[in-house]
């Protein structure tokens, strides 16, 4: 039968606070997840094959590759004929421009001149004028051929057919009868008089190029449903490189309708949430003291979220090998302020959804989950820094050795292997070292307390306790006495046994102020004798607050304050209570006056503290030490305390008081044992 008894009804308050944690966590997870429905292969060619056999989920052509298209519409190109349009208007135009300019004739030559150079410009209309940045463009080619549209009719030509504006000046010249008189045509600027006459037809030309380009097919096979693509290590050459591309390229095309993206998000919630909240039903059923502290809940899912968006992130924007990412902090991390289970849960939930949205999801699961059993095996009980070293060491050769099983297991040729993923989990290693400063931050961020601050806590050469051995000798005697209990007692019976320990170091600090009011200090003179019953309560009792502000200004940890607070609970000082009760036997007593601050354990540690702090005092004043003194002696103190009420409010059973009573009773025989007297030597 246990004295603390865990309520089992969820109220609507928690289940309001657990349901908006789930749907909080989810909403940034899937937010931040890639929306791809498939998955990005980086494709080398002449490479190993480094991710799963590949099957074709669907029928997709075989894409030409963008050379042989582009040669295949080079060539094509060369059957492309321009339209231009022919503008019969220009000529009459220019040529009544040059006779009305010219009514007079053009000095220095006969009048007929004027006929023969109308005629001229007329011939060159009709055969068609050009801009001359187009003539030159498709003069490239001397067999380009254009397409005259002129009213209804189109005519093939040759571009040497036609002239740009500047052919047509000089063909004017080569006439025998103007060639002669060129110097005096030069001043009439005949220039002036030509103009393109062929414009530029852009929308025929445009829908005649756009008819080449989609006569030209795309595509060169087909991959039927089912079809093998690649597997896993074979080479990837030039047929196959062809094939993949055409895969992902068909993936893009069928992701642009939309459907699909939506599909994704639907899956990503349900799956997501399902896991989410798996893991809160988890610790709401088995883990309830977690889920109702703060700082343990931010923890848990601001790890889960943070590993979840730096992988997905990764994999978005192709940012590295996510094996880079130290899956195995989150595991080691959560065993350091809490327990394996919790870790291991956490852990496996993490690797679930990253695996998603991953290319080789089995192989990551495989090496991931692997290496978060090693970290947790490892730091089965954390006792100095090395063994986080220790960790990251193991975790690293493991997940290494997995990996490659796989590979062994998926190729028969060594040279088939992609070693490049050895060296991502070596970097991942490196990066585990990180786990002991990274600790301490968590430590701040969320309160907690790991072992390793403990154990430098009870370094005996910190200055608080190296100040109590010298002000408070006997005192600093009593803890090491009451720390070396409580840690049996914790051992026996499942509690945390650094902690408690630690938590004994510290727990009479307060006495440093007043140490030579308390009794273990003292050497012949009792300052007690010349006080109050009153007065030497409220010093006595001040031990505790005095202790408190000591480890306020020490920065102790929150953990080891509330050993200080509670290690006498809500109890009386009790020698002067019941001394001033004896002298003033008919007044009202006070009893705040001689009343610890308080408050009563709420732990099992605080629990196991006052037993071992109560009786091992009582015990410095047996007048024999005997196997009957000891045990009436433990047994009237802790089951005093058990009647007083002062564990009803932590979780301690009466069959863990009955194993730390008999701990105590055992290891104070063996203090407190009568050594032989030796023998005279006989003269």
């Amino acid at each position: 039968m246990g004295i603390f008894n865990i309520k089992n009804d969820v109220t609507w308050h928690d289940f309001l606070i657990r349901s908006g944690l789930v749907i909080a966590t989810v909403a940034i997870i899937v937010w931040l997840m890639p929306r791809s429905t498939h998955n990005t292969y980086k494709i080398e060619r002449g490479k190993p094959w480094s991710y799963a056999d590949l099957k074709a989920p669907f029928d997709f052509p075989i894409y030409k590759s963008e050379d042989a298209v582009k040669k295949e519409r080079d060539s094509l190109l060369k059957l492309y004929e321009p339209y231009y349009e022919f503008n019969s208007e220009v000529v009459g135009k220019q040529l009544r421009q040059f006779a009305k300019d010219y009514n007079n004739g053009i000095p220095g030559l006969p009048n007929d001149y004027i006929s023969i150079i109308s005629n001229r410009l007329r011939s060159l209309y009709t055969k068609g004028i050009m801009n001359t940045s187009e003539y030159a463009k498709l003069h490239k080619d001397t067999n380009q051929v254009i397409r005259i549209i002129n009213g209804k009719n189109a005519v093939n030509t040759s571009i040497k057919n036609v002239y740009s504006v500047v052919s047509a000046y000089e063909q004017i010249f080569q006439d025998k009868v103007l060639a002669e008189h060129r110097d005096v045509l030069n001043k009439c600027n005949l220039n002036d008089y030509i103009t393109p006459n062929l414009v530029y037809d852009k929308e025929r030309s445009e829908a005649s190029l756009n008819d080449l380009n989609n006569s030209i097919p795309l595509a060169s096979g087909l991959v039927q449903r089912g079809q093998k693509i690649i597997d896993r290590g074979d080479i990837v050459d030039k047929k196959t490189y062809n094939i993949l591309q055409s895969f992902e390229k068909e993936m893009k095309r069928r992701e642009e309708g939309g459907q699909e993206i939506s599909l994704t998000i639907m899956g990503q919630i349900f799956l997501v949430t399902i896991l989410i909240a798996c893991f809160t039903i988890y610790l709401t059923l088995f883990r309830k003291d977690y889920f109702e502290k703060v700082r343990s809940t931010a923890m848990l899912y601001a790890l889960l979220v943070i590993f979840v968006i730096l992988a997905s992130m990764m994999v978005k924007h192709n940012i590295l090998h996510v094996y880079i990412l130290p899956f195995a902090m989150v595991p080691i991390f959560i065993r350091v302020f809490m327990d394996s289970r919790t870790a291991f849960m956490a852990h496996t939930i993490m690797i679930i959804i990253c695996a998603s949205f991953l290319q080789y999801p089995m192989e990551f699961v495989a090496v991931e989950l692997v290496a978060g059993l090693v970290a947790i095996f490892s730091l089965r009980e954390l006792s100095s820094r090395s063994q986080l070293f220790w960790t990251a060491v193991l975790v690293t050769l493991v997940a290494g050795l997995t990996n490659l099983s796989l590979d062994w297991i998926r190729n028969n040729e060594l040279d088939k292997i992609n070693y490049s993923e050895y060296n991502y989990l070596a970097i991942n290693g490196l990066l585990l070292f990180c786990s002991y400063p990274l600790l301490y931050l968590i430590e701040k961020a969320f309160g907690f307390t790991s072992n390793i601050t403990l154990i430098e806590l009870s370094d005996m050469n910190k200055e608080l306790l190296r100040k109590m051995s010298e002000v408070a000798p006997g005192t600093f005697q009593h803890s090491i006495q009451v720390a070396n209990l409580a840690a049996e007692i914790a051992n026996k019976i499942d509690g945390k046994m650094q902690l408690v320990r630690t938590g004994a170091l510290y727990h009479d600090i307060g006495k440093i102020a007043n140490s030579i009011y308390f009794t273990e200090n003292q050497s012949g003179v009792n300052p007690h004798e010349k006080m109050s019953s009153v007065d030497s309560a409220q010093i006595i009792i001040s031990h505790v607050t005095e202790g408190v502000k000591l480890a306020e200004k020490y920065n102790l940890p929150n953990v080891i304050k509330e050993f200080i607070t509670t290690h006498h609970g809500q109890g009386k000082a009790k020698y002067f209570y019941v001394q001033y009760k004896n002298a003033h036997p008919n007044d009202t007593i006070d009893d705040l006056l001689f009343t610890y601050p308080g408050p009563n354990p709420f732990t099992k540690e605080q629990a196991i503290l006052m037993m071992a702090d109560t009786v091992e005092a009582a015990s410095r004043s047996l007048p024999d030490y005997t196997e009957k003194t000891i045990r009436e002696l433990v047994n009237r103190l802790i089951d005093a305390q058990v009647a007083e009420g002062y564990f009803k409010d932590c979780p301690i059973t009466f069959r863990d008081i009955a194993y730390a009573k008999t701990v105590l009773i055992e290891k104070l025989k063996t203090i407190y044992h009568t050594r032989l007297s030796y023998p005279e030597l006989k003269k």
